[in-house]
């Protein structure tokens, strides 16, 4: 039992792992033994955050702009060429945005959707050749989405896209992980609720203040919330389980009421 947890020689690709939930994923996955691949949209990002990360564990950096199609494509194209494995896809990249249904511009429902869906979507296909390599019956490969509790509960302020495309996010992992499971692959997602992130930040700081009353355990998530329940669906401990969505919310979307 005492490895139940660990991650030793596993290679992980996480996107948009430089900052915010995907930063606080791939600090714990190194510290479990895990090489972690991060992306970030420019170069300063990516280096800044792959040499801090690097003083934990075996860290690379790539730069990918994961809001297009081509983008995606590039980056399975360049984890490819690296001629390494990958045992572990974390789909974390995604967008926010928000607003009465008066001010919702048009423009955020494409833009979410393609970065917070279509950029998922793409790169599971084009990496299931290096996952289905690296799996086996009794260690599947895994992929994780970051779905959002705003994504099958109603959130606490109008965000219609990003709800939207988080539901989405939700039902294309069941179907995912129905498709995979043949190939050892399990597909898995989660849910955050809310979590001190640059993300979070855009939110009104009185809304934030106000969140530990609203919230049943009473705070905010922390980092090593986000990242067990990951490790736990990675590691040994969560080889049997495909297809499910877990809120990491503080009880937000099933206590509430």
């Amino acid at each position: 039992m005492s490895d139940l947890f660990e991650l030793d020689g596993k290679r992980v690709l996480i996107t948009g792992g430089a900052q915010g939930l995907g930063n606080m994923i791939a600090q714990e996955f190194l510290r479990r033994g895990a090489h972690v691949t991060i992306t970030s949209r420019t170069a300063e990002d990516s280096s800044a955050a792959t040499a801090e990360l690097g003083l934990i564990g075996s860290c690379t950096g790539l730069v990918a702009d994961l809001s297009t199609i081509e983008g995606a494509v590039a980056l399975a194209d360049l984890v490819k060429a690296s001629g390494e494995p990958l045992h572990i896809l974390i789909n974390n990249a995604g967008k926010s945005a928000g607003g009465p249904i008066e001010r919702l511009p048009d423009i955020s429902w494409p833009e979410l959707m393609s970065i917070n869906v279509q950029t998922p979507f793409t790169l599971i296909r084009e990496l299931l050749p290096l996952l289905r390599e690296a799996a086996k019956p009794d260690d599947p490969a895994r992929i994780v989405n970051l779905g959002s509790f705003a994504g099958h509960a109603l959130p606490l302020r109008p965000t219609y896209s990003y709800s939207a495309s988080k539901a989405a996010v939700h039902h294309l992992t069941r179907m995912l992980a129905a498709d995979l499971a043949a190939s050892h692959i399990t597909v898995n997602a989660v849910a955050p609720g809310y979590f001190s992130t640059r993300m979070t930040s855009a939110i009104p700081k009185d809304h934030m203040d106000e969140m530990p009353e609203i919230v049943p355990l009473g705070r905010l998530g922390r980092p090593d919330d986000i990242a067990a329940s990951c490790v736990y669906l990675c590691s040994r401990a969560g080889a049997y389980i495909t297809g499910i969505l877990l809120p990491v919310d503080g009880g937000l979307s099933r206590a509430r009421h």
